[in-house]
């Protein structure tokens, strides 16, 4: 987990195109928040294997918002219930369910129904916010970073150059 979280932080630091990295992230959230074994999960990986998107980024931000997903579940249940108990949708719901693929979906979890609505209501403002602040950190961190002694000692020793090397 470390050498990903290393990965990240080079991937931050080189010519790897902020929107790889921001849709990483927000690909790393719909999979994190919603509970694992899903069916949008598998395709949400799929996606992240197919798309060109920073494959060690995906992998820590699954992490970090599925410690998130804790949090939030009790949130996302009653946002979940309300929609799965609301008396005006229980034509529709009761419809999907009659469906196999939709069985298999298992919308019909409050929890599953109410963290994929919020990770797909999220999804391209925080694939924009992630891209935003990739942007600034790389436009005014990055060259106070590269600044500090610490970081030149760092690049400048012969265990950097070899870890250049082998990656």
């Amino acid at each position: 987990m470390i050498d990903m979280v290393l990965k990240v932080f080079k991937a931050l630091n080189s010519a790897v195109g902020p929107w790889q990295l921001a849709f990483a992230a927000a690909l790393a959230m719909i999979i994190g928040l919603t509970p694992l074994w899903s069916v949008h999960n598998a395709i949400i990986l799929l996606l992240a294997f197919i798309l060109r998107v920073h494959i060690s980024t995906f992998f820590v931000f699954w992490a970090v918002f599925s410690g998130l997903a804790y949090l939030l579940d009790p949130w996302f249940h009653q946002l979940g219930m309300a929609w799965l108990s609301n008396p005006s949708l229980t034509p529709f719901w009761t419809d999907l369910y009659q469906s196999q693929w939709w069985q298999v979906a298992h919308f019909n979890h409050s929890i599953t129904l109410g963290s994929l609505a919020v990770s797909l209501v999220l999804f391209f403002p925080v694939a924009v916010l992630f891209r935003l602040s990739i942007n600034k950190y790389r436009e005014r961190m990055l060259p106070w970073v590269d600044k500090l002694k610490v970081v030149q000692v760092l690049k400048g020793s012969k265990l950097y150059d070899l870890y250049s090397r082998v990656s």
